[in-house]
């Protein structure tokens, strides 16, 4: 059988934590083990073709990811593609802005090779512990040749999941990644790929971004609504250099007469503003809640507040014309 090499890159979280008790699954040190050695107890379940390289990018929990941390991911896995041409790609992270991370590599990176991300809501210390079989379960799928071509895929509890749909759902049941609108995409039937649909938008090489070269994205914050929010939040974040603000509204994205007098005003700085819902599910419907037209705002589509916030940096890189970017969330 033809080697089958895979590259593994560790950034710690969760999936590397340590408790010093194994009956403990809440109080835990993340990001203590290396890549290196959560791979070692799986070596004997892998086929004898697949060949690990892996590459130690970092020892972090996800709650301190930044939009640089992002970019330097995506010049590793440019760079690993350049240099040793792997057959796929695992990154195994904390489950905290796993989804943020999955769906930027989904838009940034340009290669058809399966690129999986993977964390565990258990640490590997415990009786448990989710992070083994689905560390597992990822470098089967990046080794399987069903997987090239669908973009960067979750792994979790045993369910493929496309980066754009996914997201973390509950603070620690290790079934808490789902894709509440459009389901997974498959399953891993003991380490065999069973898929049933493709990823809805385009992505990777079908992208329009590149980040190659990037050394910084623009700001773009989020902005929480619930009743009785004021305006401070929107002019902080102006006044400290957003380039692009999105609105996690009330239901179908709403905008209370409150916020839309400050995020008028941003959009005459020339500052894009993106609707979405805070309510984790739903369409927000362009001109809706609102008319988006008249205003000059933009519609998250399906996308999370968190998830909008990712597409929207990566946009603004190309524009700030509200109908260009409309075109990009309708599509990508």
């Amino acid at each position: 059988m033809p080697k089958i090499k895979i590259a593994v890159l560790g950034t710690g979280g969760t999936i590397a934590g340590e408790a010093n008790s194994a009956a403990d699954v809440l109080n835990y040190q993340d990001s203590q083990l290396s890549a290196a050695d959560t791979l070692a107890p799986l070596r004997p379940y892998l086929p004898g073709n697949v060949e690990l390289l892996v590459v130690q990018i970092s020892q972090l929990g996800s709650e301190n990811f930044s939009t640089d941390t992002w970019l330097g991911l995506a010049d590793a896995i440019t760079r690993l593609e350049e240099t040793e041409a792997p057959d796929g790609f695992v990154l195994t992270q904390g489950t905290d802005t796993l989804e943020e991370t999955a769906y930027f590599l989904h838009l940034a990176i340009k290669t058809p090779k399966p690129v999986v991300v993977v964390g565990a809501m258990r640490p590997a210390t415990a009786l448990s512990a989710d992070g083994p079989l689905n560390l597992l379960r990822a470098v089967q799928l990046a080794a399987s040749p069903l997987a090239r071509g669908l973009g960067v895929m979750v792994v979790a509890n045993e369910r493929i999941f496309s980066a754009r749909e996914v997201t973390k759902s509950h603070t620690s049941s290790i079934d808490s990644f789902g894709s509440p609108e459009f389901g997974c995409v498959g399953y891993m039937q003991n380490g065999e790929v069973k898929l049933h649909r493709m990823p809805s938008r385009h992505h990777t090489m079908d992208s329009p971004f590149n980040v190659a070269g990037l050394h910084s994205l623009p700001k773009v914050d989020i902005v929480y609504a619930y009743a009785g929010a004021g305006c401070e939040s929107i002019r902080a974040f102006l006044s400290h250099g957003a380039r692009g603000l999105v609105h996690a509204g009330t239901g179908n994205g709403s905008i209370s007469s409150v916020h839309r007098a400050a995020y008028r005003e941003a959009i005459l700085r020339g500052v894009p503003v993106v609707r979405s819902s805070r309510t984790g599910s739903g369409l927000v419907s362009r001109n809706g809640a609102m008319n988006d037209d008249a205003f000059g705002s933009v519609g998250a589509d399906t996308l999370s507040p968190q998830k909008a916030r990712v597409l929207l940096c990566l946009a603004l890189t190309l524009t700030q014309d509200a109908v260009q970017l409309q075109c990009y969330f309708d599509n990508y």
